[in-house]
């Protein structure tokens, strides 16, 4: 007769009943586009439109802005991704999370999601509008990601 394996320590394995959204049910309150918007507007189209006047002043000033944008939307990326609140999500009061656990997707996960926004602007910037009429409010990115934006 042979003895079960030890039970996994703390910390590890499925949580316990109770925790977490049920049966993969959202966690909170869906955030509306004009929520989205506002963080999108601290997150991405602020800074690289400062970058893009500094550029038409100074060329050299401007390259540098705009590296310097392009870091903080990666690193806002990273942010939302761990803890699922961007700078502009924060403002905003929304979060990002995955529709199944309800938890922060990861930083590389969130880096991911960015990238994978290009799709959004691809059939003339439709999957930016896509929340306004879906039953999740989700973007094309958040389809493919299987994230949502809640109110925080």
């Amino acid at each position: 007769m042979t003895t079960p394996p030890p039970p996994p320590p703390p910390g590890y394995g499925p949580p316990p009943p109770g925790y977490g959204p049920p049966d993969g049910a959202l966690a909170g309150e869906l955030a509306s586009w004009g929520l989205r918007v506002q963080s999108a507007l601290v997150d991405w189209f602020v800074p690289f439109l400062v970058a893009g006047i500094v550029y038409r002043v100074n060329t050299v000033l401007g390259f540098l802005v705009y590296l310097a944008a392009l870091a903080w939307a990666l690193y806002n990326a990273h942010l939302q991704g761990t803890t699922g609140q961007s700078t502009g999500k924060k403002m905003a009061g929304t979060r990002l999370i995955h529709q199944q656990t309800g938890q922060p997707i990861g930083g590389g996960a969130g880096i991911g999601r960015a990238f994978v926004h290009i799709l959004d602007g691809i059939p003339c910037y439709l999957g930016y509008l896509w929340p306004l009429w879906d039953a999740k409010k989700q973007t094309f990115a958040d389809k493919i990601m299987s994230t949502v934006v809640v109110k925080a």
